[in-house]
């Protein structure tokens, strides 16, 4: 009788010690770089009540996105699919003791109700980096300003990928220029985020469909294909010349057709992508003024952003700059020359445990070029040879599987070889 392998959840992924090499990675330069501009991690409940999604996120959001579920006692519960709602709730709990600006990011999991596809999942890693309680353009500009910088860290040329920003307070303005009111600005914003996404003739059956003129829709046209309109807005020119200061503009394009689908965004808004335009966004964000009082607390400015883990990586690959990262944390394997030799290769491996190095030991006694081709395929860059003459003088025989060169040392100045080799350069870190 066979039986069937229950295969992992829906849009879900398994995190073999390879893919995982690549998370612990991508994680070390998102805190790099936040940390490098000042930023302070946080972290909250992977489970949120449902309605501080419902007011907050958009009804697209949590009622065809979202996983949600009622627990034992009847509250409805959400798999949190995004931070800044649970950033805003954080923040009015602790507002009266904060100090602001507020400089905070977060990396972790998320879910959200997906149509599994080549760049897009249900369970997704993402980063999350937010600056609050600064008014000023400054802000915008700051955090934009990281996004590109972090892409800068990763390889990335400003010939490769693109930030696309705008202002939702510009484009309100020029909305009611062209006769279009608050009471159907959300509509508006949503067929201009999904300009891009749908056949022109569907587009425009769908502007009539919400009660545009024939006369608003062409308004509209031009106002998107106006490169120059930013110019119109004071915070749009103030995010520039942050950039400019950085040296980053190169990495920044006005888009009047970017303005974010969530309903909290009220300022500035961005997303950035591969310059070929063959992916998703790799990263979104803008502007939220009204979001920490919206859920209980004082009115708090914000800017932020969010970037998954997803479309990054495909888009390192296809750049060729996804790194081919060792997967063992080893910097040494102790050989085990024979069964008689086991209590003295447990000590060796203690005392260079002892002395700060990762070491991994073979178990049972085989053949060495068997024990150097695993070491090898393990991406482990020494072995330890103690053999009976090694144990009779005292030394150990280390051998350097990147260069092929081997010599015996001993204890001390082998842990001192040991020790130079763990921090220089792997083969398989390039």
């Amino acid at each position: 009788m066979t039986t069937t392998t229950i295969q992992a959840v829906k849009g879900t992924r398994d995190f073999y010690p390879e893919q995982m090499a690549f998370r612990n990675w991508l994680y070390a330069k998102v805190r790099e770089t936040s940390r490098r501009f000042g930023y302070q991690e946080w972290e909250a409940p992977i489970l949120e009540r449902f309605e501080l999604y419902a007011a907050k996120s958009g009804e697209e959001l949590v009622n065809e996105q979202s996983f949600v579920l009622t627990d034992r006692g009847g509250d409805r519960l959400v798999l949190r699919p995004e931070l800044t709602p649970s950033l805003a709730r954080l923040i009015a709990q602790q507002q009266a003791t904060l100090t602001l600006p507020a400089r905070w990011f977060s990396y972790g999991p998320f879910w959200r109700y997906e149509r599994p596809q080549r760049g897009r999942t249900r369970e997704f890693f993402q980063w999350n980096i937010d600056l609050l309680g600064a008014e000023t353009p400054a802000a915008d500009g700051e955090i934009v300003s990281i996004a590109a910088a972090f892409l800068q860290s990763l390889g990335l040329t400003a010939d490769e990928v693109v930030i696309r920003l705008n202002s939702r307070r510009l484009m309100e303005r020029k909305l009611v220029e062209i006769g279009v009111g608050a009471d159907r600005r959300v509509e508006v914003f949503r067929l201009i985020d999904r300009r891009d996404r749908m056949p022109a003739d569907k587009w425009t059956a769908w502007a009539l469909d919400i009660g545009l003129s024939a006369g608003q829709i062409d308004a509209l046209r031009d106002l998107l294909a106006n490169a120059g309109l930013w110019l119109e807005s004071d915070e749009l020119r103030t995010v520039f010349a942050t950039a400019e200061a950085f040296g980053l503009a190169d990495y920044l394009l006005y888009d009047a057709g970017i303005v974010r689908g969530l309903e909290y965004y009220t300022g500035p808004v961005f997303e950035a992508f591969d310059r070929a335009g063959r992916f998703r966004a790799i990263l979104g964000g803008g502007r939220y003024d009204n979001l920490v009082a919206d859920v209980g607390g004082e009115r708090i400015t914000g800017v932020g952003f969010a970037m998954g883990d997803v479309i990054i990586e495909l888009i390192l690959e296809r750049a060729g700059k996804r790194p081919n990262l060792p997967v063992s944390p080893s910097d040494v394997l102790v050989t085990l020359f024979d069964a008689e030799l086991y209590p003295q290769t447990v000590t060796l491996a203690a005392r260079l445990r002892a002395a700060g190095l990762n070491v991994e030991q073979f178990l049972e006694p085989d053949r060495l070029g068997k024990q150097f081709r695993y070491a090898d395929r393990q991406g482990i860059p020494f072995v330890a040879i103690l053999g009976p003459d090694e144990v009779q003088t005292g030394q150990i025989a280390l051998k350097n599987l990147v260069t092929g060169d081997q010599q015996t040392y001993p204890l001390d100045e082998a842990i001192q070889q040991l020790r130079a080799g763990a921090r220089g350069p792997r083969q398989s870190d390039t």
